[in-house]
């Protein structure tokens, strides 16, 4: 039975720029930067400054489709030894979230984990979210995050590979051109 959630009916948005932000970001973190310095601020900016009128948007459903990516990447992980996807990375990143209270107020958290288990249980996360409304600012830093911190839960899973979660994305772009 088909869902209007089904990633089929998704836009994949600009996945590229979307792994670039979220690769960035896991460079800084395991370089022990807590924070964005100066050049990638202002690489950032340039960035922004660089999108289009639908530029912005294209980035959010890369970001939603490499959340989707990454949560498929865990469930085929997770069937092979007989787990289920949601009961092993859900209470895990949610947990996570909890400590971070300044990316990831309380409001916000039953959001990213329903992006979760929406991509956990192959529905697409931004169709999913589109039924409650269009994004709203507090929303966008914590969906980064969530994708940065599945990145990295990935990453712990093959060996702290820091690039596993990465090459992992490119070679699914490559092999799909």
């Amino acid at each position: 039975m088909s869902s209007p959630c089904d990633p089929e009916n998704a836009p994949a948005g600009d996945v590229g720029a979307a792994l670039l932000a979220i690769d960035s970001r896991l460079k800084a973190l395991y370089d022990g930067r807590t924070e964005s310095g100066p050049e990638q601020q202002q690489m950032v900016d340039q960035f922004a400054a660089s999108m289009g009128p639908t530029g912005f948007d294209e980035l959010l459903d890369g970001a939603c489709t490499l959340i989707f990516m990454f949560m498929s990447w865990l469930r085929a992980a997770c069937e092979s030894r007989d787990k289920d996807v949601i009961e092993h990375a859900v209470p895990t990143l949610v947990a996570t979230m909890r400590m971070m209270p300044r990316t990831f107020r309380p409001e916000v958290i039953p959001t990213m984990a329903g992006l979760l288990i929406a991509a956990g249980t192959g529905l697409s996360p931004n169709l999913w979210r589109a039924q409650y409304g269009p994004w709203t600012s507090t929303e966008m830093n914590p969906l980064e995050a969530t994708a940065v911190l599945l990145a990295d839960h990935i990453n712990r899973l093959a060996g702290d590979d820091h690039d596993f979660a990465t090459r992992l994305i490119t070679e699914a772009l490559s092999s799909a051109e």
